[in-house]
């Protein structure tokens, strides 16, 4: 497996598969991500440990943030990491994704590639490798601490308690493009359902739960809860509850929930998930949407008593895709911490 991330690391862009693609290694649990988190800090030098470590307490580990750009994320990058150091850092992002999570990630990093070459956006140094690893606090079995992968559009952080993971929020996986549409990689697909599920259940709305669901006519043009306001937007309770839909749509609404809540997770993390999932009354989750004009941008919204989920494609870039995932009483473990 290491021998085909590393080829992933250093393909360039030529390559026209991705070698990667359901690998993964064994069932990971919170003493696991510890003791790959440790080895990845034993393996660094004094310099690169102070780039990756920070305090646990520190206002960076709140300071979440997808939208990066071209430039290099806080913490230690995988650019400024020797071959094997690279290994031992997506050993520990393997722990917070399942295959499908690992392979959406790792195509959201190779979009830089893209974004520079076929694209020209950005900085001309832009490239795969620009995702960061941050450590927050000690890895340890004891005590609290926890760790994010972060760089643009990729956000995924972790929140340990005990040896425990108490929250795998917030997190982001968005896309640029999205649908790739021309170059070596041309018709990859990064988000596969995100946005094509929404559509089809917004589409198929009778005009009564349509004008319920439609809460703004023109799409907000991007996600708003980058700045932390989740909790008030989840309170808002924008939209048609789900209880309101015929079985066939409610059953879209909550696919469009695993999609973003437990089909990228390990199966212990998912099954946790699943468990939070049981306890909230699926009726009441409330679907909002922005963008009466299909053509053009849209924005919708899926809120509930333990989640908010947002999506945006931006003003103007139907290939540009914001999508993430809020648990807002959870979010970097402030329910237990």
């Amino acid at each position: 497996m290491s021998v085909d991330r590393r080829m992933f690391l250093a393909a360039g862009a030529a390559a026209t598969a991705l070698p990667f693609a359901g690998a993964i290694g064994a069932t990971p649990s919170g003493s696991e991500m510890r003791e790959r988190a440790q080895a990845l800090l034993t393996a660094l030098d004094e310099p690169q440990r102070a780039a990756a470590l920070f305090g646990f307490d520190t206002s960076d580990r709140l300071a979440w943030n997808f939208m990066t750009g071209s430039r290099r994320a806080p913490g230690l990058a995988l650019e400024q990491m020797t071959p094997p150091q690279k290994d031992l850092a997506l050993d520990l992002l393997t722990t917070g994704t399942n295959a499908a999570g690992l392979e959406k990630a790792m195509n959201i990093m190779l979009q830089q590639d893209i974004l520079r070459d076929e694209w020209g956006k950005g900085s001309a140094d832009r490239n795969r490798e620009r995702f960061s690893v941050q450590i927050y606090g000690t890895p340890s079995a004891s005590g609290a601490w926890g760790w994010r992968w972060e760089g643009h559009h990729l956000s995924l952080s972790f929140t340990l308690l005990d040896d425990q993971v108490i929250s795998t929020t917030p997190s982001s996986y968005s896309s640029e493009p999205n649908t790739v549409p021309s170059g070596p990689y041309q018709g990859l697909v990064v988000l596969k359902e995100e946005e094509a599920l929404a559509r089809a259940l917004y589409g198929d709305l009778s005009d009564t739960a349509r004008q319920a669901a439609l809460v703004w006519p023109r799409s907000p043009g991007n996600i708003l809860s980058n700045g932390g306001a989740e909790s008030d937007l989840a309170a808002e309770g924008a939209g048609i509850a789900l209880g309101d839909l015929s079985q066939g749509q409610a059953d879209l609404a909550a696919r469009l929930v695993e999609v973003y809540t437990t089909e990228i997770l390990p199966a212990p993390l998912a099954s946790a998930q699943q468990g939070r999932l049981a306890g909230e009354d699926m009726t009441a989750l409330r679907f909002a949407w922005g963008g009466a004009d299909l053509d053009g941008s849209i924005y919708y919204r899926l809120t509930g008593q333990n989640l908010l989920i947002e999506f945006a494609s931006l003003r103007n870039q139907p290939l540009h895709l914001h999508a993430v995932f809020h648990d807002p009483a959870r979010n970097f473990g402030r329910h237990m911490i």
